[in-house]
């Protein structure tokens, strides 16, 4: 796996993380990063895997903790992402802006869709541009409330404009009214009545839950299966050369079914994606400052160190050895 994995266990940074102890549960935390070496997911009980897809970025998160449900607003960056919820935890997405559409579970969707999993549910995503999004997530996971069946992988369903709108209204007025209220005579009150308040509203979303065919696509747990499997064998081999011909034998599949699930599930080629993916791993091998430019480079698989060299300035906006030089210095 790539070293850009972050997880609910590791420690935020310092300088971006705030005392949990000082906070007030009805003041939600905020982090904010403009560096990707930097970048860590805040969000609890989310195993999260990126590659990024830009130099310099703008991203934050602010989480608001109530009883049993986390509601996370994430200010994201064009990149790649893989993620698995923790056992015994439930999540719902949707977004809050309307843009380019996000390709989740290799499905393009923008907006009036709902992702929901639980309980070690994967999905894939290809976010081209930056948007923002908010994750609610329930731990222990919610039963009783006729919430559709939940699988090995998230699901998407279509809804209503009217029932995303009230979604995006809810969590806004939460996160701007919840800082009044830190100093009430009934913090856990106001906190236990803001819960319900967002588990009425997705009731309602999954009451306005509209019949269409992409989602079928969407949720398709053979097709995510083979893309997985694709993903995984193609991540314990990174520095190694990967053919096309010698992935389909192992998987019993044709060539064409390869390239076909790469290109669904991440939008670029097999090779634009492998590349990618290398020259990420390169750069977290040279921030540790332990390894010349030569030897990370064809660690990851890199033997032409000139075409390297390039590739890497232009997808980094700095020379493998600046990068190295700047670890060394810190």
């Amino acid at each position: 796996m790539l070293t850009g994995k972050t997880t609910a266990n590791q420690p935020l940074l310092k300088k971006h993380a705030m005392n949990d102890q000082a906070v007030s549960p009805l003041i939600p935390k905020v982090f904010r990063f403009t560096d990707i070496d930097e970048f860590r997911s805040a969000i609890r009980n989310l195993n999260v895997d990126f590659t990024p897809l830009v130099r310099q970025i703008s991203a934050g998160q602010t989480i608001l903790s109530l009883p049993g449900c986390d509601i996370n607003l994430v200010k994201s960056f064009p990149r790649i992402i893989d993620a698995q919820l923790a056992p015994n935890t439930m999540a719902v997405g949707f977004t809050m802006d309307d843009g380019i559409p996000m390709r989740v579970n290799g499905v393009e969707r923008d907006h009036n869709a709902l992702v929901f999993g639980a309980n070690g549910a994967i999905y894939s995503a290809v976010e081209r541009v930056a948007r923002e999004y908010v994750s609610l997530m329930f731990a222990p996971p919610i039963e009783n409330r006729g919430w559709p069946e939940t699988g090995s992988n998230f699901q998407l369903y279509e809804i209503s404009p009217q029932a995303q709108e009230r979604l995006r209204k809810l969590v806004t007025e939460i996160l701007f009214v919840s800082p009044t209220l830190a100093d009430s005579s009934d913090v856990p009150g106001a906190a236990s009545a803001m819960r319900e308040s967002v588990l009425a509203a997705v009731d309602a979303a999954f009451a306005a839950m509209v019949s269409a065919r992409w989602t079928r696509q969407a949720n398709s747990a053979r097709q995510f299966k083979v893309f997985q499997t694709i993903r995984e064998i193609l991540a314990s081999n990174i520095q190694n050369p990967i053919y096309s011909a010698d992935l389909a034998r192992e998987l019993g599949v044709s060539v064409r079914t390869i390239h076909d699930s790469v290109l669904r599930f991440r939008g670029i080629s097999l090779h634009r994606y492998l590349r990618l993916r290398r020259l990420w791993l390169v750069r977290q091998r040279l921030l540790t400052g332990q390894q010349s430019v030569k030897a990370s480079a064809l660690a990851c698989g890199f033997w032409h160190l000139s075409d390297f060299a390039q590739s890497y300035r232009q997808h980094f906006g700095e020379t493998p050895s600046q990068t190295l030089a700047r670890a060394r210095k810190h």
